[in-house]
């Protein structure tokens, strides 16, 4: 860890807020919740971890300069490989913050798991060995990235929205272990 900082604070996702303010200021045509949900389906299809160039490389745009040192696209990297990595299970996903109204946060999980389905498919390729747990659980996550939501009954929507957030949770480590920490654990074991 660079001087300074603490190992739980790169744990921390940075503020929603902050996220969209540094994306308007680097001009990126793409929502906070879209790039969280690109970087770890990069991270979690075996994308090489590089804070330098990630942002590059998920944006599929080698041009681009990497983030602002210790800004809040940096922290989401950060945070994003600490919180795969950890045997806690404290993997959260960016989404707009709590008090929104509940059909803005369910745009940004359908937006999130677009941004996985794309960063998954750059670091993955097209037919990645997937258990068949995972491969349900992508497909479970490209029926949820290709659904236009409605929203009625805004105390269900809620319910339902924290159900399938928890779900996609899930089904991104699982797709994390397969293809990362499955593939670690081997290495190591050899």
């Amino acid at each position: 860890l660079p001087q300074g900082r603490s190992p739980m604070s790169d744990a921390q996702l940075p503020e929603y807020a902050a996220v969209v303010a540094e994306l308007q200021g680097l001009e990126a045509s793409l929502d906070p919740c879209e790039l969280h949900g690109s970087l770890c389906g990069y991270l979690s299809g075996g994308g090489r971890h590089d804070r330098e160039g990630w942002f590059a490389q998920v944006m599929s745009d080698p041009l681009l300069s990497p983030p602002v040192a210790d800004g809040a696209v940096d922290g989401l990297y950060a945070a994003s490989t600490r919180q795969l990595d950890s045997p806690d299970f404290e993997f959260e996903l960016l989404l707009p913050d709590a008090e929104r109204p509940v059909s803005e946060r369910g745009d940004g999980l359908v937006s999130w798991c677009r941004g996985f389905l794309g960063g998954f498919g750059l670091a993955a390729g097209a037919k990645p060995p997937l258990s068949e747990e995972s491969e349900e659980a992508l497909g479970d996550i490209a029926r949820i990235a290709a659904s236009d939501l409605s929203y009625e009954d805004p105390e269900a929507d809620e319910e339902a929205l924290e159900e399938v957030t928890e779900f996609i949770r899930v089904a991104a480590l699982l797709l994390h272990s397969d293809c990362v920490l499955g593939p670690r654990h081997r290495r190591k074991l050899n």
